[in-house]
């Protein structure tokens, strides 16, 4: 095989994405050169950062510029090696974007352990999602144990690893997550102490019922509304993980009315990209993969089938449509 297919930004969106604002192409397959390997893409990682990077406003990291091709995280099997470091077979995560193969620099490319986790994995539960997951819960939250732990998009790469390791700190973990299978998979497989379906009609009355004693850490996820009714539950001296704001992605921002909580409850709130100390990834990997392989940590997937398939795989995504990580298999 000569050619590879790609996905590039066609326009930057306005309002809410579509599978529109991109296009798929095919390219000649580049040949890697001293110090390169070529990798055979088989798992595309779709994530919610993703929507920051095609907006024309300012963001925490470089943004994709239309004709470009798509970020994201891949993983892969390495085809053709120059490097000491890698050798044909291997396989490997990167930064491959939206593409069934990619050259890149062989120091760029981490290799990984398949035994006994799936390569997947790497881009979920051990891979960015459970490291942001990680970060945020036992870096800026500290949990204490017999605490109350919220996290919303429960069901989700993040949210879900989350409320696990909260349970494994000894706290009493509650969800928020869009459905009832969602929610029952919140509880009665991750093992969360309850979860609320944020679409119920009675949604803030079934909040109040779930958090009797308040709020003593927050991770939050989705913001808007969800976010607004959370603060008011926040106990003094409680602690915030501002991680995403997915609601507000394709919408104007949302005006708050419950800051005064911050205030009033002496809340800490510190938003976090974990992409900002890289060097703690390793160790936290390590922790993360001895807790799958121990069986500590559950874990589920959304696939679609296909490059072409991403961009609708994507915008489902944004629209909570996924069950667990998002992913994309490209190879059949």
């Amino acid at each position: 095989m000569t050619t590879r297919q790609q996905i590039l930004l066609k326009t930057r969106p306005e309002g809410w994405v579509g599978p529109e604002h991109f296009e798929l192409r095919e390219s000649v397959i580049p040949s890697a050169q001293d110090g390169e390997v070529l990798i055979r893409n088989h798992w595309l990682s779709l994530d919610p950062y993703m929507r920051s990077r095609i907006a024309p406003e300012k963001s925490y990291a470089q943004g994709v510029e239309p004709g470009q091709l798509m970020v994201g995280a891949t993983v892969g099997e390495v085809l053709e090696s120059h490097s000491d470091t890698l050798a044909v077979g291997d396989w490997v995560l990167s930064a491959g974007g939206w593409q069934t193969h990619a050259t890149m620099p062989a120091k760029q490319v981490l290799k990984l352990d398949t035994d006994g986790v799936p390569a997947s994995a790497y881009l979920g539960v051990i891979g960015m999602p459970g490291i942001t997951a990680w970060t945020g819960l036992m870096t800026i939250c500290e949990p204490k144990a017999g605490e109350t732990v919220v996290v919303d998009a429960a069901s989700g790469a993040v949210g879900s690893v989350v409320g696990q390791l909260a349970k494994g700190e000894g706290c009493r973990v509650v969800g928020i997550a869009g459905g009832a299978a969602k929610c029952d998979y919140v509880v009665n497989t991750l093992g969360f102490d309850a979860c609320i379906d944020h679409r119920a009609e009675n949604f803030k009355q079934q909040l109040a019922q779930a958090v009797p004693q308040g709020i003593d850490c927050l991770f939050e996820n989705v913001g808007g509304e969800i976010f607004e009714a959370l603060l008011t539950h926040m106990n003094p001296f409680s602690r915030i993980a501002l991680c995403g704001m997915v609601s507000e992605f394709n919408r104007a921002p949302y005006g708050h009315h419950t800051i005064r909580s911050i205030l009033i409850n002496r809340i800490k709130l510190q938003g976090f990209i974990v992409s900002d100390k890289p060097q703690t990834w390793p160790a936290i990997r390590e922790q993360l993969r001895a807790r799958v392989l121990g069986g500590q940590l559950q874990f589920r997937e959304s696939i679609a089938h296909g490059l072409e398939n991403a961009p609708a795989a994507f915008v489902g995504m944004l629209k909570g449509e996924n069950f667990g990580k998002q992913l994309v298999k490209l190879t059949p």
